[in-house]
């Protein structure tokens, strides 16, 4: 072969090689810095679907600051699992500018007003001055429960209403007001005889039955007192205020069902579960027990705490656990206001009824079921029960 001819042939193939090792690393580079950039918009991508997921579990919890940012610039709110959202000027109009006149409760940091809707529709409206955190949780809890019930023996809600820190909660109205003010106001009761009283009694274990064991998941109410339990024109009770209601984690209630620790009982006035004070320990049991301190109210007219002159404040559950089994002292510690109006073997029923529910250990006390199928043989057929009178 001819020198120079070899030659170029040497030089056109080290070109080559060189050219095509050039192009190798160049598309290496472009691949590298490709790779780079994908990893760097995944990462923003994951980034922003965090947040995104941080955002929406902020939601379902219903966090006080963005719920408040949010619904003040809305005029209606229609998502799963929530009341539905009533403009403010309706309820201003429905209660006469908030007039003074149409007070029906005051307590703390609210207010609850007879109103008439447009519709001629009479409701309540509990006005909630959210001033902390931990009322604004309560106000929303309400809310966000109150949308999921429907049950006779559980108050109804219409929908709930926000302006600037204050919440509304409208909700039908019950002309007898609260058991608190039936049993402890200017009537002293007299209008609760023997049989309504083992009614609303009736009522409430219908109302906790579906609450503890029939609401998936199932609800503790936490503060059960007389006050949170409102009478209809008829005296039908209904369970109300659910600002410290808790859902059970892990499902079923019952003796050895779900259960909560994070307990608070800001708030929350009457005698506590035992469980609860000294373990933290939230069950379906304390409610009966609740349950159990709203009978003795009940049967003896007296408050859970009461003013003594000489000891101060008293407990009755302390001083009625000795007396309630006693078949010769209750017929004498009856309310005087129903004494010698019941059959004395009822009476000793209901005391036992009760006796069961305070028991200081929650396993000894009974399922709300249990204790539903042993009032309805006490309560008159005409109020719901089997009793033929």
């Amino acid at each position: 072969m001819d020198p120079i001819r070899k030659k170029l042939l040497i030089a056109a193939f080290t070109i080559l090689c060189f050219s095509f090792t050039a192009i190798l690393l160049s598309l290496v580079c472009l691949w590298k810095i490709h790779r780079k950039k994908k990893k760097n918009n995944s990462e923003k991508l994951l980034t922003q679907a965090d947040d995104q997921s941080l955002d929406a579990k902020k939601g379902v919890a219903f966090s006080p600051s963005s719920f408040f940012a949010k619904c003040n610039s809305l005029s209606t709110l229609s998502l799963k699992g929530f009341a539905s959202f009533i403009d403010y000027k309706m309820i201003e109009k429905a209660t006469k500018n908030f007039d003074k006149i149409n007070i029906l409760d005051e307590s703390g940091f609210k207010l609850v007003y007879k109103a008439i809707l447009d519709n001629g529709t009479e409701v309540a409206v509990k006005k909630v001055f959210c001033l902390t955190k931990g009322i604004q949780r309560e106000f929303e809890n309400e809310v966000k429960l109150l949308s999921r019930f429907h049950h006779s023996n559980v108050i109804s809600s219409y929908g709930y209403s926000i302006e600037n820190e204050t919440g509304f909660v409208v909700y039908e109205l019950m002309h007898n007001g609260s058991l608190e003010t039936q049993l402890h106001g200017p009537s002293r009761g007299s209008q609760l005889s023997w049989h309504r009283r083992l009614k609303i009694a009736l009522d409430i274990a219908r109302g906790l039955q579906y609450l503890n064991e029939l609401c998936i998941p199932p609800i503790i109410h936490r503060n059960l007192k007389p006050s949170t339990i409102l009478l209809d024109s008829n005296f039908n009770a209904k369970i109300s205020d659910f600002g410290m209601a808790a859902v059970v984690a892990g499902g079923g209630g019952g003796k050895e069902g779900g259960l909560s620790r994070s307990l608070n009982f800001l708030g929350k006035t009457g005698p506590i579960a035992p469980e609860s004070i000294l373990n933290g320990i939230l069950t379906d049991m304390s409610d009966v027990y609740a349950f159990g301190v709203i009978l003795l109210e009940l049967v003896l007219g007296r408050k859970a705490l009461e003013m003594s002159e000489v000891s101060g404040q008293e407990c009755l559950v302390r001083w009625a656990r000795g007396v309630l089994t006693d078949r010769h002292v209750m017929p004498n510690v009856v309310d005087p206001v129903i004494r010698g109006t019941m059959s004395v073997k009822h009476l000793n029923q209901v005391g036992v009824i009760a006796y069961l529910c305070l028991e200081d250990e929650p396993r000894y006390r009974p399922l709300i079921t249990d204790i539903l199928n042993s009032l309805v043989p006490l309560v008159p057929v005409g109020l719901g029960g089997t009793l033929i009178v």
